[in-house]
């Protein structure tokens, strides 16, 4: 594992968008929308690459025989998410289970490619940013029925906090929770 570099940006978009089931990449292709950029990638790339708070300032990766084969993305959660505007509809339940936890270090993102995965690599990025955030409570958002993830946070000490129900993103968009879990420093 080592500290993400600028670098790593297109890798660490892709893998958010893996993280998110396609959410981000959602989010980011209204940027195709309105003729600013070619590709959602695109868009998620440069998030990755000059966003100080949610980028790959935050980020920590795992290579596998060289690879890129997963990444954690973390930031202290501040008080201007108190007021800060949902840029969309979709984004509001989030936001809502966000200030909850205000002051709690966030687990933006947790991903690992497919051909990585069942290796231990997630976990490893998980223990890494626990470890890192010593004294401070740890929270992360997931959709109710990721029940691969569930099983991993609980397993890491981590309990649901709240729930919200998350907006669709289409009108055969399958329907689910988003649940706010937390892990308290032992």
């Amino acid at each position: 594992m080592r500290r993400a570099e600028r670098r790593d940006a297109a890798e660490l978009a892709i893998l958010v968008d893996i993280a998110s089931h396609g959410f981000a990449s959602w989010f980011w292709y209204g940027a195709v929308l309105d003729g600013s950029l070619d590709t959602a990638m695109e868009k998620g790339r440069m998030r990755m690459r000059d966003d100080p708070a949610e980028g790959w300032q935050g980020a920590v990766v795992a290579e596998w025989k060289g690879d890129l084969a997963g990444a954690l993305i973390a930031y202290q959660i501040g008080e201007s998410l108190r007021d800060m505007p949902a840029p969309h509809p979709v984004v509001e339940p989030i936001l809502a289970l966000q200030r909850q936890v205000i002051g709690n270090r966030f687990v933006d993102s947790l991903g690992v490619y497919r051909e990585h995965r069942g290796k231990g690599i997630g976990r490893a990025l998980l223990a890494q940013e626990l470890r890192e955030s010593g004294e401070v409570p740890t929270s992360l958002i997931t959709e109710n029925h990721n029940e691969t993830a569930l099983s991993l946070y609980r397993s890491s000490g981590f309990l649901e906090v709240s729930r919200a129900a998350a907006v669709p993103l289409s009108a055969d968009h399958k329907r689910h929770d988003w649940v706010l879990l937390t892990r308290n420093p032992a």
